[in-house]
């Protein structure tokens, strides 16, 4: 492994900034945490599909495209997963360079490690969505059978189960999801972008 003090970045012509102007609007990380079931990868797919449908420049990291690739190898314990979050956090750093929109959904049980993430990220460029779905709702959904797998002892360290979640105490975005439509979910982004100025209102 090199060491990093003979790492010496090259200075680019072209900046964040250049690329943000040319996609017409700020690029940022849509952090959504939430249990198991909780609708992360359905809201985040959805607002996606509004946005690209809006001319925006998206992509979506979740567990299909990350832990297949980038994090094959990696397990569920405690350490693994904070190593899995800090790649994440790292990918999605470059991505917010690209000037791109990027939605990370992810348990990211533990609010350290989604504090590193944000650490990484400057000032605005993190923005944590928490879906917030009850517990016993997460399990009546149980869309993969996880919830069934871990009471049953077939699944160690499951999240709600024998692995505790840290909820966000702060998150910039807080969504009730129990009872609302996935549209009514992915609108209520989408209109927190508008406020806050990361895409245009029209």
């Amino acid at each position: 492994m090199a060491e990093v003090k003979y790492i010496i970045p090259h200075g680019h012509t072209i900046t964040k900034e250049n690329r943000q102007a040319l996609k017409g609007h700020k690029s940022c990380i849509l952090w959504y945490t939430g249990l198991s079931g909780s609708g992360k990868s359905t809201i985040a797919n959805k607002v996606e599909e509004k946005m690209f449908d809006m001319g925006f420049h998206t992509y979506i990291l979740d567990g299909d495209n990350v832990r297949m690739g980038l994090n094959k190898g990696l397990t569920f314990s405690d350490d693994d997963r904070k190593e899995n979050i800090r790649r994440i956090g790292e990918v999605s750093k470059l991505f917010v360079d690209a000037g791109v929109i990027v939605g990370t959904a992810f348990i990211s049980p533990f609010r350290s490690d989604r504090e590193m993430a944000r650490s990484i990220m400057q000032e605005g460029e993190f923005i944590e969505v928490f879906v917030n779905t009850p517990l016993d709702v997460c399990e009546q959904r149980d869309p993969k059978g996880l919830y069934k797998k871990a009471r049953a002892g077939e699944i160690k360290f499951f999240t709600g189960i024998d692995s505790p979640y840290e909820a966000p105490e702060k998150p910039e975005i807080e969504i009730l999801s129990a009872g609302r439509t996935v549209d009514d979910c992915a609108d209520e982004v989408i209109a927190w972008l508008k406020e806050k100025n990361y895409i245009p209102a029209e």
